[in-house]
Protein backbone atom coordinates (compact mmCIF):
# COMPACT_ATOMS: atom_id res chain seq x y z
CA UNK A 1 0.00 0.00 0.00
CA UNK A 2 1.12 3.55 -0.68
CA UNK A 3 1.61 5.59 3.03
CA UNK A 4 3.50 8.66 3.55
CA UNK A 5 5.77 8.25 6.87
CA UNK A 6 7.04 10.65 9.30
CA UNK A 7 10.47 9.44 9.79
CA UNK A 8 12.40 12.19 11.40
CA UNK A 9 11.30 15.25 13.79
CA UNK A 10 11.60 18.42 11.65
CA UNK A 11 10.98 21.94 11.21
CA UNK A 12 8.32 22.62 8.23
CA UNK A 13 10.37 26.27 7.80
CA UNK A 14 13.22 24.27 7.11
CA UNK A 15 12.48 21.14 5.55
CA UNK A 16 9.19 21.38 3.24
CA UNK A 17 8.45 17.73 2.53
CA UNK A 18 8.89 15.63 5.80
CA UNK A 19 6.89 13.19 5.02
CA UNK A 20 8.43 10.17 2.48
CA UNK A 21 5.83 8.67 0.14
CA UNK A 22 6.66 4.94 0.64
CA UNK A 23 5.00 1.22 -0.38
CA UNK A 24 4.11 -0.23 2.98
CA UNK A 25 2.92 -3.77 3.76
CA UNK A 26 -0.83 -4.22 4.41
CA UNK A 27 -1.31 -4.23 7.96
CA UNK A 28 -3.10 -7.56 9.36
CA UNK A 29 -6.12 -7.20 11.99
CA UNK A 30 -5.57 -9.03 15.11
CA UNK A 31 -9.01 -10.95 16.41
CA UNK A 32 -10.52 -7.90 17.47
CA UNK A 33 -9.09 -5.60 15.13
CA UNK A 34 -10.31 -4.67 11.73
CA UNK A 35 -8.91 -4.11 9.13
CA UNK A 36 -9.97 -0.64 6.95
CA UNK A 37 -9.81 0.97 3.38
CA UNK A 38 -9.12 4.35 3.93
CA UNK A 39 -11.29 6.73 1.95
CA UNK A 40 -10.35 9.90 3.04
CA UNK A 41 -8.22 11.15 6.20
CA UNK A 42 -8.41 15.11 7.44
CA UNK A 43 -5.70 17.19 8.18
CA UNK A 44 -4.95 18.67 11.94
CA UNK A 45 -3.10 21.12 13.29
CA UNK A 46 -1.55 18.16 15.75
CA UNK A 47 0.19 16.65 12.55
CA UNK A 48 2.33 19.89 12.73
CA UNK A 49 3.22 19.64 16.30
CA UNK A 50 4.24 16.01 15.72
CA UNK A 51 6.44 16.77 13.14
CA UNK A 52 7.89 19.69 14.45
CA UNK A 53 8.57 17.89 17.99
CA UNK A 54 6.10 19.53 20.45
CA UNK A 55 4.19 15.92 20.88
CA UNK A 56 6.78 13.45 20.89
CA UNK A 57 5.07 10.51 18.34
CA UNK A 58 6.69 7.13 17.88
CA UNK A 59 8.70 7.09 14.88
CA UNK A 60 8.67 6.08 11.73
CA UNK A 61 4.95 6.86 12.02
CA UNK A 62 2.47 6.86 9.51
CA UNK A 63 0.28 10.29 10.42
CA UNK A 64 -3.44 10.74 10.30
CA UNK A 65 -6.46 10.57 13.06
CA UNK A 66 -9.26 11.94 11.17
CA UNK A 67 -10.12 8.71 9.18
CA UNK A 68 -12.98 7.87 7.18
CA UNK A 69 -13.13 4.59 5.33
CA UNK A 70 -14.60 0.69 4.52
CA UNK A 71 -14.09 -2.36 6.52
CA UNK A 72 -12.07 -4.15 4.20
CA UNK A 73 -11.62 -7.41 6.84
CA UNK A 74 -12.68 -8.42 10.22
CA UNK A 75 -10.50 -10.20 12.82
CA UNK A 76 -12.18 -13.42 14.57
CA UNK A 77 -13.74 -11.72 17.51
CA UNK A 78 -15.38 -8.50 15.82
CA UNK A 79 -18.77 -8.52 16.67
CA UNK A 80 -19.78 -4.82 16.00
CA UNK A 81 -18.98 -4.55 12.25
CA UNK A 82 -19.66 -5.79 8.91
CA UNK A 83 -17.70 -5.91 5.85
CA UNK A 84 -18.30 -2.73 3.55
CA UNK A 85 -19.57 -1.08 6.76
CA UNK A 86 -18.32 2.41 6.39
CA UNK A 87 -16.20 3.64 9.59
CA UNK A 88 -14.92 6.65 11.12
CA UNK A 89 -11.38 6.53 13.72
CA UNK A 90 -10.78 9.68 15.94
CA UNK A 91 -7.19 10.29 17.58
CA UNK A 92 -8.53 8.14 20.81
CA UNK A 93 -7.22 4.41 19.42
CA UNK A 94 -6.94 2.82 22.52
CA UNK A 95 -7.07 3.37 26.79
CA UNK A 96 -6.67 0.62 29.07
CA UNK A 97 -10.11 0.79 30.52
CA UNK A 98 -9.28 -0.34 34.12
CA UNK A 99 -8.05 2.47 35.71
CA UNK A 100 -9.43 5.63 37.78
CA UNK A 101 -9.97 7.67 35.09
CA UNK A 102 -11.54 5.55 32.21
CA UNK A 103 -13.73 4.17 35.24
CA UNK A 104 -15.27 7.31 35.35
CA UNK A 105 -15.38 7.87 31.85
CA UNK A 106 -12.04 10.18 31.81
CA UNK A 107 -10.39 7.34 29.32
CA UNK A 108 -8.71 10.70 27.76
CA UNK A 109 -6.82 11.25 30.86
CA UNK A 110 -5.11 6.94 30.85
CA UNK A 111 -1.92 6.92 31.74
CA UNK A 112 -1.82 4.04 28.71
CA UNK A 113 -3.74 6.41 25.99
CA UNK A 114 -2.83 5.81 23.01
CA UNK A 115 -3.22 7.96 19.81
CA UNK A 116 -4.00 7.15 16.22
CA UNK A 117 -1.19 8.31 13.57
CA UNK A 118 0.70 9.51 17.01
CA UNK A 119 1.37 5.90 18.87
CA UNK A 120 0.20 3.34 16.25
CA UNK A 121 0.07 4.08 12.84
CA UNK A 122 -2.98 6.34 11.12
CA UNK A 123 -4.62 7.11 8.14
CA UNK A 124 -2.02 9.21 5.56
CA UNK A 125 -1.87 5.26 3.91
CA UNK A 126 -4.31 3.25 1.97
CA UNK A 127 -5.09 0.78 4.54
CA UNK A 128 -5.00 0.50 8.92
CA UNK A 129 -6.25 -1.20 11.12
CA UNK A 130 -7.99 -0.74 14.94
CA UNK A 131 -9.86 -2.47 17.42
CA UNK A 132 -13.68 -2.40 16.93
CA UNK A 133 -14.82 -0.62 19.95
CA UNK A 134 -12.27 2.27 18.81
CA UNK A 135 -14.01 2.70 15.46
CA UNK A 136 -17.83 4.63 14.78
CA UNK A 137 -20.25 4.19 12.14
CA UNK A 138 -20.25 7.11 9.84
CA UNK A 139 -23.74 8.64 8.85
CA UNK A 140 -25.35 8.13 5.34
CA UNK A 141 -25.80 11.62 4.75
CA UNK A 142 -22.39 13.13 4.66
CA UNK A 143 -19.44 12.24 2.12
CA UNK A 144 -15.98 10.70 2.95
CA UNK A 145 -14.28 14.21 2.77
CA UNK A 146 -17.07 16.05 4.18
CA UNK A 147 -16.82 13.44 7.43
CA UNK A 148 -13.52 13.56 7.80
CA UNK A 149 -13.03 16.42 10.27
CA UNK A 150 -15.92 15.43 12.15
CA UNK A 151 -13.76 12.56 14.05
CA UNK A 152 -10.97 15.50 15.18
CA UNK A 153 -12.06 19.40 14.94
CA UNK A 154 -15.55 18.46 15.44
CA UNK A 155 -15.75 15.93 17.83
CA UNK A 156 -13.21 17.96 20.33
CA UNK A 157 -14.78 21.41 19.14
CA UNK A 158 -17.96 19.28 20.85
CA UNK A 159 -15.68 18.35 23.85
CA UNK A 160 -14.47 22.07 24.24
CA UNK A 161 -17.46 23.52 24.24
CA UNK A 162 -19.42 20.91 26.49
CA UNK A 163 -16.14 22.47 29.15
CA UNK A 164 -17.42 25.71 28.49
CA UNK A 165 -20.48 25.12 30.46
CA UNK A 166 -21.96 27.66 28.04
CA UNK A 167 -26.04 28.13 28.81
CA UNK A 168 -28.33 29.89 26.01
CA UNK A 169 -28.00 32.90 25.88
CA UNK A 170 -24.25 33.63 27.03
CA UNK A 171 -21.91 34.97 24.80
CA UNK A 172 -19.09 32.92 23.39
CA UNK A 173 -15.79 33.83 21.76
CA UNK A 174 -13.65 31.97 19.98
CA UNK A 175 -9.85 32.99 19.12
CA UNK A 176 -8.60 31.54 16.12
CA UNK A 177 -11.39 30.32 13.08
CA UNK A 178 -9.76 26.91 11.87
CA UNK A 179 -11.20 23.88 11.09
CA UNK A 180 -12.70 23.23 14.83
CA UNK A 181 -13.87 26.53 15.57
CA UNK A 182 -15.89 26.31 12.50
CA UNK A 183 -17.66 23.47 13.09
CA UNK A 184 -18.21 25.02 16.84
CA UNK A 185 -20.40 27.94 15.69
CA UNK A 186 -22.35 25.67 13.69
CA UNK A 187 -23.47 23.54 16.91
CA UNK A 188 -23.57 27.34 19.02
CA UNK A 189 -26.62 28.32 16.15
CA UNK A 190 -27.78 25.37 16.55
CA UNK A 191 -28.24 24.14 20.54
CA UNK A 192 -27.80 28.06 21.55
CA UNK A 193 -30.07 30.02 19.30
CA UNK A 194 -29.91 33.02 21.71
CA UNK A 195 -26.00 32.91 22.15
CA UNK A 196 -23.78 35.69 20.34
CA UNK A 197 -20.38 34.00 19.09
CA UNK A 198 -17.48 36.68 18.88
CA UNK A 199 -14.25 35.39 16.46
CA UNK A 200 -10.98 36.63 16.59
CA UNK A 201 -8.37 36.30 13.87
CA UNK A 202 -5.09 37.05 13.08
CA UNK A 203 -6.19 40.07 10.67
CA UNK A 204 -9.02 42.07 9.32
CA UNK A 205 -10.68 40.28 5.94
CA UNK A 206 -8.46 36.74 6.35
CA UNK A 207 -9.72 34.10 4.88
CA UNK A 208 -10.85 32.03 8.72
CA UNK A 209 -12.60 36.23 9.14
CA UNK A 210 -14.33 35.73 5.45
CA UNK A 211 -15.33 32.24 6.66
CA UNK A 212 -16.36 33.28 10.22
CA UNK A 213 -18.67 36.14 8.65
CA UNK A 214 -20.46 33.41 6.36
CA UNK A 215 -21.48 31.23 8.79
CA UNK A 216 -23.18 34.06 10.87
CA UNK A 217 -20.25 35.07 13.84
CA UNK A 218 -22.01 37.91 15.70
CA UNK A 219 -18.88 40.12 15.44
CA UNK A 220 -15.29 40.37 14.00
CA UNK A 221 -12.09 41.49 15.38
CA UNK A 222 -8.47 40.15 16.12
CA UNK A 223 -6.58 39.04 18.30
CA UNK A 224 -5.78 41.82 21.18
CA UNK A 225 -9.27 44.11 20.03
CA UNK A 226 -11.75 45.16 22.52
CA UNK A 227 -15.23 43.55 21.72
CA UNK A 228 -18.22 45.38 21.89
CA UNK A 229 -19.04 43.62 25.26
CA UNK A 230 -17.13 41.00 27.40
CA UNK A 231 -18.01 37.65 27.12
CA UNK A 232 -19.14 34.70 29.57
CA UNK A 233 -17.02 31.77 27.43
CA UNK A 234 -14.21 31.38 25.36
CA UNK A 235 -12.59 28.73 23.54
CA UNK A 236 -8.85 29.19 22.58
CA UNK A 237 -7.92 26.86 19.33
CA UNK A 238 -4.44 29.14 18.38
CA UNK A 239 -0.98 28.32 18.27
CA UNK A 240 0.16 30.88 19.88
CA UNK A 241 0.59 31.80 23.60
CA UNK A 242 -0.78 35.70 23.17
CA UNK A 243 -4.92 34.59 22.18
CA UNK A 244 -4.71 33.26 26.28
CA UNK A 245 -3.75 36.18 27.81
CA UNK A 246 -6.06 38.34 25.90
CA UNK A 247 -9.30 36.02 26.14
CA UNK A 248 -8.98 36.41 29.97
CA UNK A 249 -8.74 39.89 30.10
CA UNK A 250 -12.22 40.16 27.61
CA UNK A 251 -13.67 37.26 30.15
CA UNK A 252 -16.78 38.31 31.74
CA UNK A 253 -16.44 37.96 35.75
CA UNK A 254 -16.86 34.00 36.40
CA UNK A 255 -16.54 33.22 32.96
CA UNK A 256 -14.76 30.26 31.64
CA UNK A 257 -11.36 29.56 28.93
CA UNK A 258 -11.31 26.48 27.41
CA UNK A 259 -7.93 25.99 25.46
CA UNK A 260 -8.59 23.33 22.81
CA UNK A 261 -5.33 22.49 21.77
CA UNK A 262 -2.44 20.01 22.46
CA UNK A 263 0.68 22.63 22.19
CA UNK A 264 1.57 25.81 21.83
CA UNK A 265 4.16 27.18 19.65
CA UNK A 266 5.13 30.14 21.90
CA UNK A 267 4.51 30.67 25.65
CA UNK A 268 1.89 32.00 27.25
CA UNK A 269 2.31 35.77 28.07
CA UNK A 270 3.13 36.38 32.12
CA UNK A 271 -0.75 36.55 33.85
CA UNK A 272 -1.77 39.70 36.20
CA UNK A 273 -3.77 37.80 38.65
CA UNK A 274 -6.15 40.68 38.86
CA UNK A 275 -6.64 41.29 35.44
CA UNK A 276 -6.63 38.11 33.92
CA UNK A 277 -7.88 35.66 36.73
CA UNK A 278 -9.60 37.71 39.74
CA UNK A 279 -13.35 37.38 40.04
CA UNK A 280 -13.84 34.08 39.53
CA UNK A 281 -12.50 33.58 36.00
CA UNK A 282 -11.52 29.61 35.62
CA UNK A 283 -9.16 28.44 32.76
CA UNK A 284 -9.42 24.88 31.69
CA UNK A 285 -7.54 22.82 29.16
CA UNK A 286 -9.07 19.80 26.78
CA UNK A 287 -6.75 16.85 26.78
CA UNK A 288 -7.22 14.46 23.91
CA UNK A 289 -10.59 13.19 23.30
CA UNK A 290 -13.10 10.07 24.83
CA UNK A 291 -15.00 7.70 22.65
CA UNK A 292 -18.17 8.86 24.13
CA UNK A 293 -17.60 12.68 22.05
CA UNK A 294 -17.08 11.39 19.09
CA UNK A 295 -20.53 8.91 19.60
CA UNK A 296 -22.40 12.03 20.78
CA UNK A 297 -21.20 14.28 17.73
CA UNK A 298 -21.48 12.29 15.06
CA UNK A 299 -25.63 12.03 15.39
CA UNK A 300 -25.67 16.28 16.78
CA UNK A 301 -23.80 16.44 13.13
CA UNK A 302 -26.22 14.57 11.27
CA UNK A 303 -29.05 16.55 13.10
CA UNK A 304 -27.38 20.21 12.32
CA UNK A 305 -26.50 19.14 9.40
CA UNK A 306 -22.52 20.14 9.99
CA UNK A 307 -21.77 21.21 7.14
CA UNK A 308 -17.55 21.21 7.23
CA UNK A 309 -15.30 23.82 4.74
CA UNK A 310 -13.11 21.31 3.28
CA UNK A 311 -10.38 21.75 0.88
CA UNK A 312 -8.96 18.50 -0.53
CA UNK A 313 -5.91 17.18 -1.50
CA UNK A 314 -4.63 13.83 -2.71
CA UNK A 315 -2.24 11.69 -0.64
CA UNK A 316 0.73 12.47 -2.51
CA UNK A 317 0.04 16.08 -1.84
CA UNK A 318 0.32 15.51 1.88
CA UNK A 319 3.25 17.35 2.18
CA UNK A 320 1.83 20.60 0.36
CA UNK A 321 -1.25 20.17 2.42
CA UNK A 322 0.71 20.72 5.72
CA UNK A 323 2.72 23.57 4.88
CA UNK A 324 -0.51 25.44 3.44
CA UNK A 325 -2.05 24.43 7.19
CA UNK A 326 1.21 26.18 8.09
CA UNK A 327 0.87 28.93 6.68
CA UNK A 328 -2.82 29.66 6.52
CA UNK A 329 -3.30 29.06 2.92
CA UNK A 330 -6.69 27.30 3.28
CA UNK A 331 -9.96 28.30 5.59
CA UNK A 332 -12.08 25.57 6.77
CA UNK A 333 -10.46 21.81 6.75
CA UNK A 334 -8.30 20.07 4.89
CA UNK A 335 -8.44 16.98 3.62
CA UNK A 336 -6.80 13.99 1.93
CA UNK A 337 -8.34 11.86 -0.72
CA UNK A 338 -6.81 8.39 -0.50
CA UNK A 339 -8.87 5.54 -2.01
Amino acid sequence: MKAQVLKWIVKLDENPKPLELIDAAIPRPDSKQILVKVLACGICHTELDEIEGRIKPKLPIILGHEIVGKVEKSGSKVTKFRMGDRVGIAWINSACGKCYFCKRGNENLCDQFQATGCDVNGGYAEYTVVSEGFAYLIPERFTDLNAAPLLCAGAIGWRALKLTGIEDGETLALYGFGASAHIVLQIVKHKFPNSKVFVFTRSKGDLPSQLAKEEGADWLGITGEDPPEKYNRAIDTTPVGMPVMEALRNLEKGGRLVMNLIRKETPIPELDYVKHLWQEKELKSVANITRRDVQEFLPLAAEIPIVAEVNEFKLEEANEALTALKKGKYRGAGVLRVN
